[in-house]
């Protein structure tokens, strides 16, 4: 029915500004002073293959008026060939915004922000994907290489003339970084939102006193963990400095989150993963790389799980598609009002969200069941 489109189109900016701003920062909440400088500390060891380096940053907790340092871990890809892309803080309309980072292809803009361990303000320099496997730069990052073999060495040099800890862009005292015609192709490339382990290992450290801004002074107890959720674990790293001292507002309740209705979508630097509101408007899912563990016989057998897996969620998504447009003809024909509609794109948004979350675990635990046959790799050509 043509009404449908007619409909999403009118609810769309109704319902990007009903969002729950725990989800969506870049529609929901601004803040009017900035995060701490980025601590000083050393990365945990990398657990296993597959598993790619996400800095540490601050995020904020919006009940207590506080930043919380998030600790650097090791996450596994959630797809071959996906690289991590780090979120940033920037400065608009007089007030600092969050762009959370995302899975995809090839990194994108991240505010121009040194995270280090590979994240050097531009691009990604800790290692690369070839032939199915990522093989890491131990020249940035804390490999064994007993356990891992895909390893290479290349020394990168830093451009950056001082070093420095600052966590945002733009505004007093942040970087000028702006997006490369690079970066902002990679922009349209398909993304994957944070993988649940990431989104329950920000929760973990929003939960815990010790990482929250106003009692650590930017220099936090667990700067790093091995895996995600982890800050209990032995081989978790604590700060061994601030960055830089770290001074909030004397009246933190002065400068409580607003609403932030026109913050900008990052659609010139980086879209916002996690902003579809039916599985149409998910980008296509790619099928995945063929296996290569050197095993004729494995390989074959990993390909047809592989594409087992593809197909169900295949006609998934496609299931959970009609049953959506069944909800938008039943709303048309009731000539529901504009509260109703906008409840139902919302109840819509959710389920996709959730359908694409249980695909991206479902392929993360996929790949780590396949994930021991690939450790006797060659290395590649230095």
């Amino acid at each position: 029915m043509r009404i449908i489109p007619a409909i999403r189109s009118l609810l769309f900016t109704v319902v990007v500004l009903a969002i729950s701003t725990a989800s969506f920062a870049q529609v929901g909440i601004s803040i009017t002073f900035g995060p701490p400088a980025l601590p000083i500390y050393e990365q945990p060891l990398c657990p296993a293959e597959g598993y790619i380096w996400t800095p540490g940053y601050w995020a904020y907790d919006y009940d207590g008026d506080d930043y919380y340092w998030v600790p650097g871990t090791w996450v596994l890809a959630p797809e071959i060939g996906f690289l991590w892309t780090p979120g940033y803080w920037a400065w608009v309309d007089e007030s600092f915004v969050f762009y959370e980072g995302y899975w995809s292809p090839r990194v994108g803009f991240y505010g121009g922000i040194v995270y280090g361990f590979g994240y050097f303000g531009e691009g990604y320099e800790g290692g690369r994907w070839e032939n199915g496997q990522f093989y890491y730069n131990r020249s940035v990052n804390n490999v064994n290489v007993t356990n891992i073999r895909n390893v290479y060495n290349t020394t990168v040099i830093n451009n950056t003339t001082t070093v420095n800890r600052v966590s945002y862009n733009g505004g007093p005292n942040g970087t000028r970084a702006r997006p490369t015609p690079a970066e902002e192709a990679a922009a349209h490339e398909r993304h994957i939102p944070p993988v649940p382990v990431q989104t329950q290992h920000a929760q973990t450290a929003r939960t815990n006193p010790q990482q929250r801004a106003s009692v650590n002074h930017g220099r936090p107890a667990v700067a790093a963990t091995p895996k995600p959720g982890a800050l209990s674990d032995r081989a978790a790293v604590p700060a061994k400095a601030a960055g830089a001292p770290y001074n909030p507002p004397a009246n933190r309740a002065a400068t409580r989150p607003r609403p932030n209705p026109s913050a900008p979508s990052r659609e010139s630097n980086a879209p916002r993963p996690g902003t579809a509101f039916h599985p149409n408007d998910l980008p296509p899912r790619e099928r995945p790389a063929p296996p290569n563990t050197g095993n004729p016989k494995q390989d074959q057998k990993y390909q047809q799980q592989q594409e087992k897996l593809y197909a169900k969620q295949q006609q998934e998504r496609q299931k959970l598609q009609q049953r959506q447009e069944q909800d938008h003809q039943r709303v048309a024909q009731r000539q529901a009002d504009e509260a109703k509609k906008s409840q139902l794109e919302q109840q819509h948004q959710r389920q996709t969200q959730q359908l694409e979350q249980r695909h991206v675990q479902q392929q993360q635990q996929l790949q780590e069941r396949q994930q021991p046959a690939s450790r006797n790799q060659p290395k590649p050509p230095k």
